[in-house]
């Protein structure tokens, strides 16, 4: 597992900090791994990036809890890093909200994000999406909230309402499920950065403030620094690692396809014995030496 120095600082202690979190999006053991190599002190399990890679598919609901815990299993065993994990609209109602806090926190996440969404869900920046009524979301973080063994499990509310019900009414969603309890607030898809700021205006040094940056959506994108300025205290970038990744290995296949080789390629890949020193075989292998087993040596 890889560890930073001493135990890393919890989600809410980086959250209460002058520094705005940043989380890049992973999908599996390996992207988290290069993720903590990396430096980054957060993660975020992004279930758009899992229907992306598991099932070739759009975010449009088809990821299912067992599936999501199966790869937040895999990443805890490669990285301690705070991880927050993208679970939909809990994937049902308030008592499977309530499930899926019990196994996410149970096997290691930090916080989970439930959206105010009806199902199936949509990704958050496509159109025609269907929201369930503003009590019934109140609910689902109430029953999160009372779900979670420990405060240091966040709950983060998400409302898509930018896009179905206006920019004012999200804002009073949002303020709903601050009072339910949510521990992060995160309006999804603002549409300019007057509206951005205006997140932060109705919210500011009330609750953290999440925003979330897609290449391609409808909510201007802006660095860290400057959303750091705005107000904002975390930021995720979800599908960036896998936008990148479609990129490179459409030119990886178009160059193999065309000359039958990975020779041109070279300078772009990992070698074999570069790809095994960054995933430890040696170490592992001389661990499992030690309980081989083998008789020592009369």
């Amino acid at each position: 597992m890889t560890k930073s120095a001493g135990h890393p600082t919890s989600l809410r202690s980086q959250l209460a900090g002058p520094e705005i979190v940043v989380a890049p999006g992973v999908y599996d053991a390996m992207t988290a791994l290069l993720a903590a190599q990396a430096g980054f002190g957060a993660l975020y399990l992004s279930g758009a990036s899992l229907a992306y890679t598991r099932f070739g598919r759009p975010d449009i609901g088809l990821v299912g809890m067992s599936e999501v815990a199966a790869a937040l299993s895999a990443i805890r065993e490669r990285t301690e890093l705070p991880l927050v994990v993208d679970g939909d609209t809990g994937f049902g109602n308030a008592l499977n909200v309530m499930r899926t806090v019990r196994l996410f926190e149970r096997l290691g996440a930090s916080a989970v994000q439930i959206e105010d969404q009806t199902m199936p869900k949509r990704c958050g920046h496509l159109t025609e999406k269907v929201l369930v009524s503003p009590a019934e979301m109140e609910g689902k973080v109430k029953a999160a909230v009372d779900a979670r063994r420990t405060d240091e499990f966040l709950i983060v509310a998400r409302t898509d309402a930018v896009a179905v019900e206006g920019f004012e009414a999200a804002l009073d969603r949002a303020d709903r499920y601050r009072e339910a309890g949510a521990d992060v607030l995160f309006v999804e898809a603002p549409r300019s950065r007057e509206e951005l700021d205006g997140v932060v205006a109705r919210f500011g040094g009330r609750v953290p403030l999440m925003a979330n940056m897609v290449e391609g959506g409808q909510t201007p994108l802006s660095n860290a620094a400057d959303l750091q300025a705005m107000g904002y205290s975390l930021v995720i970038f979800p599908g960036g690692l896998v936008r990148a990744v479609a990129h490179m290995a459409g030119d990886y296949f178009a160059s193999l396809r065309a000359h039958g080789s990975n020779m041109p390629f070279r300078d772009r890949m990992l070698n074999f014995e570069q790809l095994n020193l960054l995933l430890g075989t040696e170490d592992m292998l001389e661990m499992g030496k030690r309980y081989g087993g083998e008789d020592p040596a009369e």
